[in-house]
């Protein structure tokens, strides 16, 4: 006896038209990107199409804004593969309600509503907060390394950067020599374009030097830092100005031999990354509310570094929430003198590691280093323990997420502006993601 199937006949015409909405199920992250755009204040991006005319008919930005979000929290990055989603996923059709912008359309208005977009950040943190998801009880923050968009095998270091242009140089004075040569000597030489190799080899000597001279420009920067100064004969001085003994090893405002620059992008800058090796990064920065593990604010800097990094992540949780933590948790890479004097007047109680959690038992000199001997003191309490032993868990899921759920592990865009925008795009796609889980328990 044959089997008996439920009816399947592909080509049955639909007698009414089905709603696009209800091709995906209730709770579908669809549907809550699409309710929480509509309910943002997009006022921003309409400003820029008002000026142009009722005749300019772009493509709506809600539209655009709900696709490019979407796209981001499903580990979706590349306009071009959402543009190939807007013809196979049926939630991204559903968001496009039967728009399809091509690929350049949505990398073209990524690009150019940048500001906008990181301020859309700020409103979703602020929604998060009004659904109660946003406690400001207590703030972890961490950094995580993410790739630049740079190639590299197209960065130099400084001493093969000298070695270049004078290479460079040299070719150059060859083929002007050569240029200059009777044509009877030539004939029996191959044909070359001449100028063009003068050309194309200038061309590289200015990229060369305009790298080498950023370079030098960070380096002299880092040694001012220092407390070094342009005359100081390579001699370390004290707070007087006498030499205390010694000698520097470069002079003034010369950069390691090994120091790089990067060409594709040139604000990047060579970082060790958690699973080995060194790379073209950023230093990516969250504060993290321990209620829902929400992304309250979203820094980046291309410096290494998390040494300078809390008082700015505390005025951006301050700047978009509206409110200061009560407390804000961070590990050993954040501590210093200076960072917790400048803190010390706030209303949020720092406990910021001071080592190893296996080494807290460090000891300070109350005299000299005041604010790190009173949390070295801080952290050998009970409380203090138990507060530090929350960081963890608060600050590192999110990044996790980023990388291991939502995939992204590199930047599409170039440069440390458009970067920063891209990294409010990401936070705020998992933000969204983390409410719509949220709101369906």
């Amino acid at each position: 006896m044959a089997a008996n199937y439920l009816p399947y006949e592909p080509g049955q015409m639909l007698l009414l038209p089905e709603a696009i909405q209800d091709w995906l199920p209730d709770g579908h992250l669809a549907h809550f990107i699409s309710d929480t755009v509509d309910t943002l204040d997009l006022s921003a991006f309409h400003a820029r199409y008002a000026q142009d005319g009722p005749r300019n008919q772009p493509f709506h930005p809600a539209m655009m804004i709900k696709v490019l979000v979407y796209g981001y929290a499903t580990g979706v990055f590349s306009s071009r593969k959402i543009a190939r989603k807007l013809h196979e996923d049926v939630a991204f059709r559903m968001l496009a309600a039967g728009n399809f912008p091509a690929h350049r359309t949505i990398r073209d208005f990524r690009a150019i509503h940048l500001k906008e977009l990181s301020a859309l950040f700020v409103q979703v943190v602020r929604l998060a907060r009004e659904m109660g998801l946003v406690k400001l009880g207590t703030i972890a923050v961490d950094g995580t390394k993410v790739k630049a968009n740079a190639s590299r095998h197209k960065a130099m270091s400084y001493g093969r950067m000298l070695h270049s242009e004078r290479e460079l140089a040299a070719q150059i004075d060859a083929l002007m020599a050569r240029a200059k040569a009777a044509d009877e000597a030539e004939r029996n030489e191959p044909e070359l374009d001449i100028p063009a190799e003068i050309a194309r080899r200038e061309a590289r000597r200015a990229a060369i030097a305009a790298a080498r001279e950023r370079l030098e420009q960070r380096q002299r920067q880092a040694d001012l830092q220092r407390g070094r100064h342009p005359d100081d004969e390579n001699k370390p001085r004290g707070k007087d100005g006498k030499p205390k003994g010694g000698r520097y090893l470069r002079d003034f405002g010369v950069p390691k031999d090994t120091a790089q620059e990067n060409f594709t992008d040139p604000d990047s800058r060579i970082m060790k990354q958690a699973g080995g090796g060194f790379d073209a990064s950023y230093n990516a920065q969250t504060a993290v509310d321990d209620s829902a593990h929400i992304i309250v604010a979203a820094e980046l800097t291309n410096n290494a570094s998390d040494a300078a990094e809390l008082p700015r992540m505390l005025r951006a949780v301050r700047e978009n929430v509206g409110a200061a933590p009560d407390q804000m948790l961070a590990d050993t890479g954040y501590h210093g003198e200076q960072v917790f004097a400048d803190l010390a007047a706030g209303d949020t109680e720092l406990i910021v590691a001071l080592g190893r959690e296996s080494k807290q038992q460090i000891r300070f000199d109350a005299q000299r280093s005041p604010h790190l001997a009173a949390m070295a003191a801080k952290l050998r309490t009970d409380r203090g323990k138990a507060a530090y032993r929350r960081r963890k868990w608060i600050a590192e899921p999110p990044n996790g997420w980023i990388k291991n759920v939502l995939g992204f592990r590199q930047f599409s865009l170039r440069g440390l502006e458009r970067v920063s925008a891209e990294w409010k795009l990401v936070c705020l796609a998992l933000n969204l993601r983390r409410m719509a889980a949220m709101q369906a328990r």
